[in-house]
Parts: structure tokens; C-alpha cells; sequence
């Protein structure tokens, strides 16, 4: 039996409304705390491989686990075009206020790795460790030419078109602008839970120098970036997704 196909019960799909006209889809499992917080990467959502493999994992192990939908993706409302990144990161904040018990362990995918620090930042007496799995902060600055930029300002300051460069990290012109005012890597990063990252070095969306960047500049004292040579962005094969429920497992249980 494979970490992609343990079983587990099922959950009902539930909503919280935390305001200002969001409605947010999520599936919450109890158990033991931390509470495991999966956030999907860009265009993803809570029912990818990795979020329902740690589920299953969780469920099997008696573990609390949230997962949920970024307004305007998967089952939550709202227009995916019309999000920024600080709506997505308030998203993750009222799922850590208003569903997740107790302290939280946020697991980041890709963008959901960006979100997570930003989430760390903003709770850090709720937040007690994060997982990152490509993380990708600030790619609205390194994951563009100086030509994309300036097309993309120029559209976004003109209200043009909102989809300009179809990537696996941004092609809408909203969640760039957002994005570039919640960069972090320029300087420290005060948080200081522990803090564990998974890379692959065949990762051709996030160069895996990213997660260098981004242990230096962690204040926490207690960071570990693991590489897999032949890993790619995804990092959702069996034995990526067993890496990474080993890697949560330690951490919890470290707690």
C-alpha cells in the first residue's frame, strides 16, 4: 500500500465565511494536536496528491489535519483572476482563527510556501513549525524578466487584461502587484519555529537556490533544507510524498 492510497475516513466538506463577501471551502480532521495546515501551491487546490496523501497519513496516525480552497479556487466562491496574494494569505489567517484548534503546523507548497511565512508572521504564537515543499517567496521578483515586469505594471496600472504570462507560479497581473509589496527575502525573516524544507534540484519553476536564500535569511535557529537531486517541482512521487510525511512526522513529534 502506497502513501497516495491510504485509506481513510471520509470528511464532509465544510465552509467558513470569514467576511467581506469570501466563502471558503475546507475539510477539517480531528486528532491530536498540532494541527497540520496543508496550503496548495498556485492553481492547485486541497484534494492535490500531496494534501490528500497527508491526510490519509494523518487520519491513520490519530493526527489533526486542515485542508482547504484559496478563494476563487477549488470549491471555495470567488473569481480566481480577482484574488491577490494578501487575500490568499487572509485566507490562510482566518483558517488559523476561526477553524484550526490549538497550534498549527503549516505545510507550504510552491506559492503555499510563501503563504505560510506570511502566515508566520502574522500568528507566530499560533504557528509552531513549517514544512516547505519548493517553496516559492517572492516570485513575483525573480520569476521575471525586467521586460515581463514592466508589460505587467504597465497593464495592471492601465486595469488591461489580468492574464498575461501563463506559468506555474503567476499569470494574473493582481496577484503580481500584490505580491511584490510581501517580499521577504531581502532581508531577515523574524520567525524563529522550527522550520523544515524540501527541494528538488531538477525543479525547473523554483530554482532550489530559493530555499537557500530563504534558511539564511529565517531567524529561527532550528532549520533543515533537505534536496532531492532528481526531485522536480511537484515533488509528488511515492517517494517524495514518503520523504515528506517523514519529515512532518519528525517534526511533530519533536513538539
Amino acid at each position: 500500500m502506497t502513501f497516495a492510497n491510504l485509506p481513510q475516513r471520509p470528511i464532509d466538506r465544510l465552509y467558513l465565511e470569514p467576511g467581506a463577501g469570501r466563502r471558503l471551502a475546507y475539510r477539517y480532521r480531528e486528532g491530536r494536536r498540532p494541527t497540520i495546515l496543508f496550503l496548495p501551491g498556485y492553481m492547485s487546490d486541497m484534494d492535490g496528491s500531496k494534501a490528500t496523501a497527508l491526510d490519509g497519513w494523518a487520519d491513520a496516525q490519530g493526527r489533526a489535519m486542515l485542508r482547504f480552497d484559496y478563494a476563487g479556487c477549488g470549491m471555495s466562491d470567488g473569481a480566481f483572476e480577482a484574488q491577490g496574494l494578501a487575500d490568499w494569505r487572509d485566507d490562510v489567517v482566518a483558517m488559523i482563527d476561526q477553524v484550526a484548534e490549538g497550534p498549527v503546523v503549516l505545510v507550504g507548497s510552491s506559492m503555499g510556501g510563501w503563504l505560510m511565512l506570511l502566515a508566520a508572521l502574522a500568528r507566530p504564537g499560533r504557528v509552531k513549525g513549517l514544512v516547505g515543499i519548493a517553496p516559492a517567496p517572492d516570485f513575483t521578483s525573480w520569476g521575471f524578466s525586467d521586460e515581463q515586469k514592466r508589460i505587467i505594471l504597465a497593464r495592471w496600472q492601465a486595469r488591461g487584461a489580468e492574464r498575461l504570462f501563463r506559468s506555474a507560479l503567476c499569470d494574473h497581473a493582481d496577484l503580481w502587484e500584490s505580491g511584490e509589496s510581501l517580499c521577504l527575502l531581502g532581508g531577515a525573516i523574524d520567525i524563529r519555529c522550527p522550520v523544515r524544507l524540501l527541494h528538488g534540484q531538477a525543479d525547473a519553476d523554483v530554482p532550489w537556490g530559493i530555499s537557500l536564500q530563504l534558511a539564511e535569511r529565517l531567524r529561527s535557529a532550528d532549520v533543515q533544507a533537505t534536496f532531492i537531486k532528481d526531485g522536480d517541482h511537484r515533488l509528488s512521487r511515492e517517494q517524495d510524498i514518503a520523504l515528506l510525511i517523514r519529515v512532518v512526522d519528525a517534526l511533530l513529534e519533536a513538539m
